[in-house]
């Protein structure tokens, strides 16, 4: 009976032995290690604290953007046009999407208000200002291009809408409808049918642009 005793004795010693070794080579580790660890465990802490903080931030100030938007586009609705631009305006100082939705939609109640040299002005500072959203440049120069083919030299609004006009662009086909009646305006009706037939050969072409463009082109054919 003792003989069999003795190996389970045995085993818990080295069992103990090898714990002991087991605790001081984790107190060795952490004696050369440990105020590594934690410094990486606070810098981890901040990091990831600080980006929460930032994230709830931008989204805060994302939201507050948006219902001013939102705030500003009710009060033009109800004709408080002068509330409506103050709004606006503050909007505008800042940065991001809803500052130039607000600088456009500015220039939409200026044209409301009849102020067309102000608005036409501020949709040119817009597509100067590299900071705008691209998108938004593209619709301030369709914009400002359809209200300079009847007052503005024809070169001036074709430099403005070359760049819209690549293959590569989304607003390409509105962009070649704007310049056909540039072309109409200067009696050139060649370059016009050119454009509209190349507005009707776009598959991705709108189905109301394809159709204006034919009806132009059954005009100009029935007056030849």
């Amino acid at each position: 009976m003792k003989k069999k005793k003795e190996p389970v004795v045995e085993d818990s010693f080295i069992r103990e032995i090898n714990e002991e070794l087991k605790n001081e080579n984790i107190k060795k580790l952490w004696d050369k290690y440990g105020l590594h660890l934690i410094v990486a465990l606070v810098v981890i802490l901040t990091l990831t604290v600080s980006f929460e903080t930032i994230k709830n931030w931008r989204i805060k100030k994302f939201e507050e953007a948006s219902n001013a938007y939102a705030y500003a586009l009710a009060l033009q609705s109800m004709d408080r046009l002068d509330e409506s631009m103050n709004v606006l305006n503050t909007l505008s100082e800042k940065s991001g999407v809803y500052a130039d939705l607000a600088k456009m939609q500015t220039a939409n109640i200026l044209f409301e208000q009849g102020k067309n040299d102000e608005a036409l002005n501020l949709l040119q500072k817009m597509i100067d200002d590299n900071d705008s959203l691209p998108q938004i440049r593209d619709i301030a120069v369709i914009k400002l291009a359809s209200y300079k083919v009847d007052t503005a030299p024809a070169d001036e609004v074709r430099a403005l809408l070359q760049p819209l006009m690549q293959e590569n662009s989304s607003w390409k086909n509105l962009a070649k409808e704007i310049a056909a009646s540039l072309a109409l305006k200067e009696k050139n009706e060649a370059e016009a049918q050119r454009l509209f037939n190349e507005i009707i050969a776009d598959p991705q072409a709108s189905e109301a642009a394809r159709s204006r463009a034919k009806d132009i082109l059954s005009v100009l054919d029935n007056a030849a």
